[in-house]
């Protein structure tokens, strides 16, 4: 029988991000994930609505096909809806796999009556599915960003990776800020009493 394990506590940026212990699938096989295991490296979670639907496999061989992008910044992937990992795995040989060579090679997580997503406000009892959720974990397991869209919309990976690079910027230079639109390399704010009412003369688009 496949179990969920999750702390009573919600998700909220800047706050620990809630602990969970579930059944997966990676590399053909199924065993357990557990958030915890990561500590140390930044994580993003990627909830999605459901196997052997329309967008999703869309928005999962697009992060899969720039995996090795998020790994070169440490970041590991995990996906998560409420299908069973058998049913990962039957979605991974009849069209993943046929999406993406070698398939989706980081885990599927199974969020078995949506224990996971209740957690990270993602649930929607409705539908009895997970909404689309980008949850991006730092190494001290710190929430830094968390970004929901509706069933019908897919995710850039190009943002995501944006928003991996700014969350890693600014946890490394605690002392600055991003302005609108940063993308590496670009100029920073640093927050201060000479800054008040003068970022017009700073900040250059």
């Amino acid at each position: 029988m496949e179990e969920v394990k999750t702390t009573t506590q919600l998700a909220h940026v800047g706050q620990p991000a809630p602990d969970f212990e579930a059944r997966g699938l990676l590399d053909e096989k199924i065993k357990s994930f557990k958030l915890s295991e990561y500590s140390g490296r930044w994580v993003v979670l990627f909830f999605y609505p459901g196997d052997f639907t329309f967008v999703c496999p869309t928005e999962l061989v697009a992060v899969a096909e720039r995996y090795d992008e998020f790994q070169a910044l440490d970041v590991e992937v995990m996906s998560i809806s409420v299908d069973s990992p058998h049913v990962h795995k039957a979605w991974q040989e009849h069209e993943l796999s046929k999406m993406v060579e070698g398939g989706i090679p980081y885990p599927m997580l199974s969020d078995k009556a949506g224990q996971i997503g209740k957690k990270y406000m993602v649930y929607d009892p409705d539908e009895g599915s997970d909404l689309r959720g980008v949850f991006l974990i730092d190494p001290d397991g710190v929430l830094q960003v968390a970004e929901v869209l509706n069933a019908s919309m897919g995710r850039d990976v190009d943002e995501i990776l944006r928003l991996v690079q700014g969350a890693q910027y600014v946890y490394s230079k605690r002392d600055e800020a991003l302005p609108a639109c940063w993308k590496p390399g670009d100029m920073t704010l640093k927050p201060g009493e000479d800054l008040v009412g003068k970022v017009w003369s700073t900040w250059k688009k």
